[in-house]
């Protein structure tokens, strides 16, 4: 077995233990307080994250005076060729995209 296959069924794992303790209502105040610590945690670094991207975003945006939604998909559709810059964008949208996604997940926000 691989190693990130060892790593991803010992967190799934865990978090079946985690539900079932939930669902069968055996959870203690200790363990709300420290999934709410982790939660604030991530989404911190999440935003920190995201905040970095969007700089570089917003350069590129600047650059080409196009909105990276925009860009992603006219690149995508393969409008845009595959200059260096282009790929470099594509790349760094999907990573805000993800890194966003991954924020509203910690949150609950949409």
């Amino acid at each position: 077995m691989q190693l990130i296959e060892l790593h991803t069924e010992t967190r799934l794992s865990r978090l079946e233990r985690l539900i079932k303790l939930y669902q069968g209502g055996h959870v203690s105040t200790l363990m709300d307080r420290t999934l709410d610590k982790l939660f604030s945690v991530e989404a911190a670094e999440a935003q920190k994250t995201i905040d970095i991207l969007r700089a570089d975003l917003d350069e590129l945006e600047a650059r080409y005076d196009m909105e990276s939604s925009a860009f992603f998909e006219r690149f995508d559709k393969g409008e845009l060729g595959d200059a260096m810059d282009f790929i470099e964008w594509a790349s760094l949208y999907r990573m805000y995209m993800r890194a966003s996604k991954r924020l509203e997940l910690l949150t609950g926000e949409k």
